[in-house]
């Protein structure tokens, strides 16, 4: 790699990096001519982590932005919404709700970010949170993850995961990735990012895959779950002038990279 590009651009730390979206973002960020320092935490409760890092990030005095991975998830966990209105930034899960229906992960998310604006606020560090939908696209580690293993599972005929899933939005991995990237690099990026690219409902998914991939034993029917309708509002990031790979895109890469690792035929 060109030594000026690297200077030029600085040195960036990406938290555990072995990771499905964390080894697009390391390769992205190389490709835009960053050092990348890469670690691989171990597993820890979300908060806990998140605060861990920020202390950290904090007896950095040279570090100019910190950009944390949240999730969709921490907007949509809501029962008191119009679903004729997108979801944008300005919305965010209940505890509440999140307690009550024991919906874990979410909860966690949503209490990691929350904690995470409460930390960088009181101590003047300049945060930046990107929330992304669920992830399609190819799997550069060898060893599929649990999100690239139940998108194997539903194109090879499984239904028990993604029936869960009702309405959801999805976004081609490489668009998150380019998205971190770009709220670091552009001044004017701040607060939350919603990223995601298309919200269809579960049967609409398997309708389109199974038209498209005809080859394959895409499921046809789904158990119908009670889920709301919702829309996602991107507008904000769009106004950085970012643009996102279609539904199309994300699985043409997706069941190329499986083909090519040899978990599909």
């Amino acid at each position: 790699m060109d030594s000026k590009v690297v200077e030029l651009k600085g040195r960036v730390c990406v938290t555990g990096a072995s990771g499905f979206l964390a080894s697009w973002l390391v390769k992205r960020l190389l490709l835009s001519g960053y050092h990348v320092i890469g670690t691989a935490e171990i597993l820890q409760p979300a908060i806990d982590g998140t605060l861990n890092v920020l202390r950290s990030c904090k007896k950095n005095p040279s570090m100019r932005r910190v950009v944390l991975t949240s999730s969709s998830s921490t907007m949509r966990a809501r029962d008191d919404f119009d679903p004729n209105i997108p979801l944008d930034e300005l919305s965010w899960s209940s505890i509440e709700l999140c307690e009550r229906l024991q919906i874990w992960y979410v909860l966690s998310k949503t209490l990691a970010e929350k904690a995470a604006w409460e930390f960088c606020n009181k101590n003047g560090i300049d945060l930046v949170t990107v929330l992304p939908s669920f992830l399609i696209g190819p799997s550069l580690p060898p060893t599929l993850c649990s999100t690239a293993s139940d998108v194997l599972g539903l194109l090879k005929g499984e239904t028990e995961k993604f029936q869960f899933h009702g309405r959801m939005g999805y976004v081609h991995i490489d668009d998150v990735a380019t998205c971190h990237i770009l709220v670091f690099e552009h001044k004017n990026a701040n607060g939350r990012y919603l990223c995601s690219s298309t919200v269809l409902d579960i049967d609409e998914l398997a309708s389109f895959l199974s038209k498209r991939y005809p080859y394959l034993p895409i499921p046809k029917r789904f158990e119908q779950v009670e889920r709301p309708y919702y829309e996602f509002n991107t507008s904000k990031v769009k106004s950085l002038g970012f643009e996102f790979k279609s539904i199309s895109e994300m699985f043409e890469d997706c069941i190329a990279s499986l083909k090519d690792q040899g978990y599909l035929t």
